[in-house]
């Protein structure tokens, strides 16, 4: 485990609590048409996820994630557990997310530095368009969901970070 700086903690620790989002949003829209009775079976499990982070001066940085889903024990939810690093260092973040019909809202929260923040969106044909904001962090999101992977495109604003594409899979 890479160990992270105060400065650079303040840096990557927002956007990588953000992946956290990322992650339980982009498995979300792969069960949108069987979202009656059980919809967060499909869920469960272990995933991995890579990709890259870009800055506005151009540069970029890979950021590898695991995360872990379970069913909350009273309600239509789901719990997940992430750990996301890149070279400068690592975030751990718990997740828990909802749905009622189209609609999808949650909380997230990085609980090594104490970030945390709001998941809002909508269930769209092919996956599913979000807004996420939180400490320091606010960000569009679109997941196109393709068999067994999700792609996952962010446009963040008012921050240094131009954007972040992932791709994940089941483990």
């Amino acid at each position: 485990m890479l160990v992270m700086s105060m400065s650079a903690c303040c840096r990557w620790a927002p956007c990588l609590a953000l992946a956290a989002a990322i992650l339980l949003g982009s498995i979300l829209p792969g069960y949108a048409a069987t979202q009656q009775s059980d919809s967060f079976q499909p869920l469960l499990g272990w995933w991995t996820g890579k990709g890259r982070l870009g800055f506005s001066n151009g540069n970029t940085e890979e950021v590898k994630c695991r995360a872990t889903y379970r069913r909350a024990q009273t309600g239509d939810g789901l719990l997940q557990a992430l750990r996301c690093a890149t070279a400068s260092g690592a975030i751990e973040v718990k997740s828990r997310v909802g749905r009622r019909g189209d609609e999808l809202t949650g909380t997230w929260s990085e609980t090594k530095y104490n970030f945390d923040g709001q998941v809002a969106g909508k269930v769209i044909a092919n996956g599913f368009r979000v807004f996420i904001t939180g400490s320091g962090v606010k960000a569009n999101m679109t997941v196109v969901v393709r068999k067994e992977r999700h792609i996952v495109e962010i446009q963040f604003t008012e921050s240094s970070l131009v954007g972040l594409t992932m791709i994940f899979s089941r483990s």
